[in-house]
């Protein structure tokens, strides 16, 4: 990275604060230039979405290099969401960090460089960031390691629920599952929790065990879920996650264990 492309960076984050701020290092007739794009998230004080769109434009004029986004007053040092994300866009990333200071400076700080290695956020125990480490990904995490069945993923902002969104109901038939009666282990449980429509999954663990993170103790009759703002768990089936239930879905590629 070059001193110009950092100093754009910089620049970019305080005038953006308190909102992070999101962008793209290309390599553009031979050079290294920062190409700064709009935050599409819907909460932009805590996440960044760069649009398809722009992505497509800063591709035109050359070669990605890296993503980048900042934090505003917290640590440059990347958070588990940033880590998933980083492995999905298969690109380094930077974070710069920039806080306010008591007498009314907003300044740019460190800047921390990482690249994908192959990191997975564990089953049980990830932190929630919504649209990279939420309900829908822990169900698609879980059935890409624990079944081997890859699911569709789908856009999907920050309260959906409220805003006209029907996510679950609208596309389990187009990911290849069907309603049951009965459960069996790997179905998919759909809640609807202080919401006007289902927007909670959990996938039942008929003998409360995970394959692939044999260290957890057993918890048969349990869901694996992820509740917003809290840390993925397992809790017992039954009771209020019950009387949420709305449907129970099986996956065409599922057989009983």
């Amino acid at each position: 990275m070059t001193d110009n492309v950092r100093a754009a960076i910089e620049a970019h984050a305080v005038a953006g604060y308190p909102h992070e701020v999101c962008g793209l290092v290309i390599s553009e007739a031979g050079g290294q230039v920062y190409v700064p794009c709009a935050n599409g998230a819907a909460t932009p004080s805590e996440h960044f979405r760069i649009a398809p769109e722009e992505y497509a434009q800063a591709e035109d004029r050359g070669e990605v290099l890296a993503v980048v986004h900042s934090h505003p007053d917290y640590s440059a040092q990347p958070s588990a969401a940033d880590r998933v994300a980083c492995e999905t866009s298969e690109l380094p990333w930077l974070i710069i960090e920039v806080r306010r200071s008591e007498d009314g400076v907003v300044a740019a700080g460190e800047l921390v460089a990482f690249a994908p290695t192959g990191y997975q956020a564990p089953l049980i125990g990830r932190p929630f960031f919504h649209g990279t480490l939420d309900c829908y990904q822990l169900l698609v995490d879980f059935y890409q390691r624990e079944l081997g069945i890859t699911l569709k993923q789908y856009g999907r902002e920050d309260d959906w629920w409220a805003n006209g969104g029907n996510l679950y109901m609208e596309n389990y038939a187009d990911c290849g599952f069907s309603p049951v009666q009965d459960l069996q282990h790997g179905d998919v449980v759909i809640m609807q929790v202080r919401a006007p429509v289902p927007n909670h999954a959990g996938i039942y663990l008929a003998d409360g065990k995970l394959a692939t993170e044999p260290e957890h103790y057993p918890a048969p009759g349990s869901i694996l879920h992820h509740l917003y703002g809290q840390d993925s768990r397992r809790d017992v089936y039954g009771g209020f996650w019950g009387e949420a239930t709305r449907l129970i879905l099986r996956h065409k590629n599922v057989t009983l264990r």
